[in-house]
């Protein structure tokens, strides 16, 4: 005859340790997330405004200096010119040297219609190096 126990088998006790490969998988997954899209975050158009604690001229070896006044007259270097001779001559220079510098200043009181119609011809003329002139505030009036 077959002696049984009356006792009840202990059966498997409960985890009590957390299970880390689901969180390692969701880490993992969201680094790539991060690394694929910060890249595109950091990518935007860095302005220098009028005044600037850290202003400093730039190194550029060759470059143009364009400036805009208040009432919309167009400089290159120092001459003034119309649009349409403004237009040509920086279309010129464009091709002559495609790595030249363009450096813009335009006074505060110019609307950014105009800063921005500019910039489309200087881009338009084949030149992408585009640096804007600020005012040092340690040195400003």
């Amino acid at each position: 005859m077959a002696f049984g126990r009356l006792d009840k088998p202990e059966g498997s006790r409960p985890m009590s340790d957390i299970n880390m490969t689901p969180l390692i998988d969701v880490m993992l997954v969201l680094l790539v997330i991060f690394m694929i899209t910060a890249p595109l975050m950091t990518a935007s158009l860095r302005l220098d405004l009028p005044k600037s604690e850290v202003a400093t001229p730039s190194d550029a070896p060759s470059f143009i200096a364009v400036a805009i006044t208040p009432d919309g007259k167009l400089h290159l270097g120092e001459e003034e010119l119309a649009p349409e001779a403004f237009q040509q001559r920086i279309s010129e220079l464009g091709r002559a040297n495609a790595q030249m510098e363009v450096q813009l200043r335009a006074d505060r009181a110019v609307s950014y219609g105009q800063v921005a119609e500019l910039i489309g011809w200087v881009q338009a003329a084949g030149l992408s190096r585009i640096a804007f002139v600020a005012q040092s505030a340690a040195s400003a009036p």
